[in-house]
């Protein structure tokens, strides 16, 4: 659990430096990767590419390995097996990776306002006395009004909704100058028109060559807004193109019998997560 917003910024920029991209590389490459705890494997033999502009939806049950992925992905876990290069190198040492955690990981009490949540996006373009120069609050004016925060920079961050913290994040990963994005349910505990401004922020992104990894429980919105699915319990059950992923017999390898036809005709499928009876949908 992430103690604070200041402390999880300040770490992962801190560790973070420029590193070399190498032309000839894509911008992600995982190979043979395997992850686990005390209590069992978390992931087993996940490999796949990823180049610029590339958007992917990771969708998959609750426990399916998705936060972990990412946080390998991001260099903030190390596999027990396997190699993750991006452009080439190591994930830890690249500015370039942006990892977008979940809501519930902050400490949104935290005294802090937008303008400098976003700015923290920064630190490792400014100088060594970390003191933003007039390029830095351009950057991120600019972040904010992409994400149309810009009415709001001087706001706490609690009192935020909770579509607004996730433009946020979105803008610091901008100020950044972020070309991977790694967006850990970001629509989760939002109302509809919420989700639609952070997928309609999302498209913007992918016009700019900026890659998304997104993880969500809503299948429907998966193959309506993302060129490729990847489809994740512990393995990879498959990646690729919608119409080849939601399938009810591709599906039921990963969520086994909570997946039902809803709509024999349009292939409407409904999957139950968890003891609450929460359903997410998907069609093709």
């Amino acid at each position: 659990m992430i103690k604070n917003l200041i402390d999880h910024f300040r770490e992962q920029s801190f560790s973070r430096r420029y590193a070399p991209h190498r032309a000839d590389a894509p911008l992600l490459a995982m190979e043979g990767i395997y992850a686990g705890y005390e209590s069992g494997p978390v992931l087993e033999d996940i490999s796949f590419d990823l180049d610029h502009g590339d958007g992917v939806a990771v969708v998959g049950p609750n426990g399916a390995g998705k936060s972990t992925l990412f946080k390998i992905i991001a260099g903030i876990l190390d596999p027990t097996q396997g190699v993750v290069s991006v452009s080439g190198h190591e994930p830890g040492g690249h500015t370039c990776i942006a990892y977008v955690p979940q809501r519930t990981q902050v400490d949104w009490t935290f005294p802090v306002t937008v303008f400098d949540v976003v700015m923290m996006g920064r630190i490792n373009q400014m100088g060594p006395l970390l003191w933003p120069q007039a390029e830095d609050r351009e950057v991120v004016r600019e972040s904010l009004g992409i994400v149309g925060l810009t009415d709001l920079v001087d706001r706490q961050i609690n009192e935020l909704s909770g579509g607004q913290q996730q433009r946020m994040f979105i803008a610091r990963a901008l100020a950044q100058e972020a070309e991977l994005m790694l967006l850990d349910e970001p629509l989760n505990g939002l109302d509809v028109p919420a989700q639609k401004s952070i997928l309609d922020i999302l498209e913007v992104l992918k016009g700019r060559q900026v890659t998304l990894m997104v993880s969500m429980h809503d299948l429907n919105l998966a193959a309506e807004r993302f060129e490729r699915i990847m489809l994740l319990n512990q393995r990879m059950i498959a990646f690729g193109p919608a119409e080849a992923v939601m399938r009810e017999d591709v599906l039921r390898e990963a969520y086994g019998g909570r997946v039902h036809v809803v709509d024999g005709e349009d292939l409407t499928l409904a999957v139950d997560e968890g003891c609450c009876g929460e359903e997410h949908h998907g069609s093709h």
